[in-house]
């Protein structure tokens, strides 16, 4: 099943604050995946094990000339080594400029759903700690755990995600205490990309969990006559729980004065479609999560270019 006609709707419309929701089942609990990530859904095939492999890590097959890396997503979410079934399929993803395979037991179908309809999971699911949930939705009279794919595949493979490595390359750099406004949910992304610009001397760091939240302080700040010097540039994932980042990016472009706010979307689901999609919605640039070292550089230009572009408003 390709599923690339199935995605072309919710992505050539801009600013709905919608997402498309694969349901899945893995022992008979519902599952969901954003359709955006979905590459294609295959029958499960005969897979090579590789050695000294994470547990999670099946192995390895070549559907055609692409080696694929498939992910039990039985074992990792339940530990349980559980019998594989003949009919099983695999989820093909592509995000964070990487193809992976999970293997799931079967799909319930698609359905579309307002972001505002996402709850955030509460703590207590996860001891506190931040779970692999990225929310809870009801989709089609079932309750259904949206998993954060980012999430698992960092936790899997820690080389593709974020690496500070790229930001300590840099040496040392001068200290900006130009204001950002990061709107980001996941808690253990958030810490990193904190963590990074911090390193690249980056002080003035203010975040949010999602884009309703980010959006209410901006709003609340518009009309202030210091406005620009509370906010000078805003830094956004398009997958959030309330609002995503292309309708904050919407939002923001479409008012009179925040409209002169540089906005980055950093996500995970950058591809041409998206590419064009935020585009159309305003965005001065959009990077690919792992894509940190760049980040700063982006970050760097903009925040010039606002410059300039306040100073030329004042005269």
């Amino acid at each position: 099943m390709n599923v690339e006609k199935e995605k072309e709707g919710i992505l050539l419309e801009s600013g709905t604050n919608e997402i498309e929701i694969m349901k899945f089942t893995i022992q008979g609990e519902f599952y969901g995946i954003n359709v955006a990530k979905v590459k294609e859904i295959m029958m499960s095939e005969k897979v090579k094990a590789m050695p000294h492999a994470h547990p999670a890590v099946e192995g390895i097959f070549k559907p055609r000339d692409i080696l694929i890396t498939v992910i039990d997503l039985g074992f990792y979410l339940t530990g349980e080594r559980l019998e594989h079934q003949p009919r099983e399929l695999f989820i093909v993803t592509n995000f964070n400029k990487m193809t992976v395979a999970f293997r799931v037991q079967s799909i319930e179908g698609i359905s579309r759903i307002s972001w505002k309809d996402i709850q955030k999971p509460d703590k207590t699911l996860s001891n506190g700690d931040e779970g692999v949930a990225t929310g809870i939705a009801q989709c089609a009279g079932e309750l259904v755990t949206i998993l954060d794919f980012e999430k698992i595949v960092a936790e899997i493979a820690p080389e593709t995600s974020i690496q500070l490595s790229e930001v300590e390359q840099m040496g040392d750099r001068p200290i900006c205490n130009n204001p950002l406004v990061i709107a980001e949910d996941s808690i253990l992304l958030q810490k990193m990309i904190d963590e990074a610009l911090e390193r690249a001397g980056f002080t003035n760091i203010k975040n949010f969990n999602n884009g309703q939240e980010a959006w209410d302080y901006l709003h609340s700040i518009s009309k202030d006559d210091d406005l620009y010097e509370k906010v000078n540039l805003i830094i956004t994932d398009i997958e959030m729980p309330k609002m995503d980042g292309h309708r904050l990016t919407k939002l923001v472009k479409d008012d009179p004065r925040l409209r002169h706010l540089p906005v980055v979307i950093f996500s995970s689901l950058i591809d041409d479609q998206m590419r064009l999609k935020g585009q159309s919605l305003g965005a001065d640039e959009q990077l690919t999560k792992p894509e940190i070292g760049n980040l700063v550089h982006v970050i760097d230009h903009l925040l010039v270019r606002f410059e300039r572009t306040i100073r030329d408003l004042s005269e």
